[in-house]
């Protein structure tokens, strides 16, 4: 299996219990494979490698932070970013025009991060209909789901039980309609209560039309990676924290969690064992294991990256690396 790590300081590939840096950049976001061809979202723009991750192009965006890149699975492309924009390209990456009407929308206006200062907000989660490529969902940190079903010529503005702070957006493998986002306590105006359903998974039967709150009884509940695994029984992992600066750094650590449902959110298990229960270190990235079914790969903010199992057993794969982001695996 060949293991790359998008850190705070660039990627690296994760070999021999360690990990060998491969490209520069700040803020690696998202590391994805597509097709032969590597995409790294980067605080410096969107990168591409033709050899798996040796070497790395600056192949556009430079002059934002590229947080998602996702394929509709016939040679289209989207690239959400900070602030909030959303790309298109229609030629495996080489060239990226801007979908305007997304950022133009009414609602735009009003995402930003609240924090002292605030910051502008990110095109964060993108789901890209595999049987429909002009139909897709944009999750804005903090600002809510923005969908289009004309390849964002117009769009439709969604707030997942009122929260507008989403993270990870996926649909499931086997039904588009079927969609789940995990979100925090951001809000336009502030943090939210710290209180069950303020925070955590959300899941959508139509389409992203209507959510139900599929986190009832976690904590902690301040949920962001997310990831399914597309061989059944669909297993859909998230990680959790207290908080969104949950951190090794903290008096106990990030008292961070892994979880696991197999049916749709309907109830969830921990997939941390003894030594992980709860982490000190938090977790930031998150994939499935190509090799093993309901396995995954997770990132810590302490610079490791862990095989986990279905069946809670973690393996060391890599340490010594700035924070881990995100994580690309095949």
């Amino acid at each position: 299996m060949h293991i790359l790590a998008g850190t705070a300081k660039g990627v690296f590939v994760v070999e021999d219990g360690g990990g060998r840096q491969v490209l520069e950049s700040r803020g690696v976001r998202d590391l994805v494979r597509i097709g032969s061809r590597l995409f790294a979202g980067t605080g410096a723009g969107l990168y591409v490698s033709d050899d798996d991750g040796e070497s790395w192009t600056l192949a556009g965006l430079p002059d934002l932070e590229v947080w998602q890149i996702r394929s509709d699975g016939n040679g289209r492309l989207y690239a959400g970013t900070q602030p909030a924009h959303l790309f298109v390209s229609e030629d495996q990456g080489l060239t990226w025009s801007e979908v305007a009407p997304f950022a133009t929308s009414p609602e735009a206006s009003q995402w930003c991060v609240p924090v002292k200062p605030p910051l502008p907000g990110r095109a964060r989660a993108l789901v890209v209909d595999q049987t429909n490529g002009r139909r897709l969902w944009v999750g804005v940190e903090v600002g809510g789901i923005m969908r289009t079903d004309d390849g964002g010529e117009s769009w439709t503005f969604d707030l997942p039980g009122e929260n507008p702070d989403l993270h990870m957006m996926c649909a499931h493998p086997d039904n588009p309609e079927v969609l789940y986002a995990s979100t925090g306590y951001g809000r336009l105006d502030g943090v939210a209560e710290m209180v069950e359903g303020n925070a955590g998974v959300f899941r959508s039967e139509d389409g992203g039309k209507s959510w139900a709150y599929a986190w009832r009884g976690i904590t902690p509940r301040y949920s962001r990676p997310m990831c399914i695994d597309a061989r059944a029984p669909y297993g859909l992992t998230v990680a959790s924290a207290p908080t969104a600066f949950s951190s090794y750094k903290d008096d106990g650590g990030a008292q961070a969690m892994l979880f696991r449902s197999e049916d749709g959110g309907e109830s969830w298990r921990s997939l941390c064992d003894q030594a992980h229960s709860p982490c000190a270190a938090n977790f930031h990235g998150l994939t499935v294991d190509p090799e093993q079914p309901g396995g995954v790969l997770v990132g810590t903010d302490t610079g490791e990256v862990w095989c986990v199992s279905d069946a809670a057993q973690w393996t060391a794969m890599g340490e010594g690396m700035p924070a881990v982001l995100s994580i690309a695996a095949y």
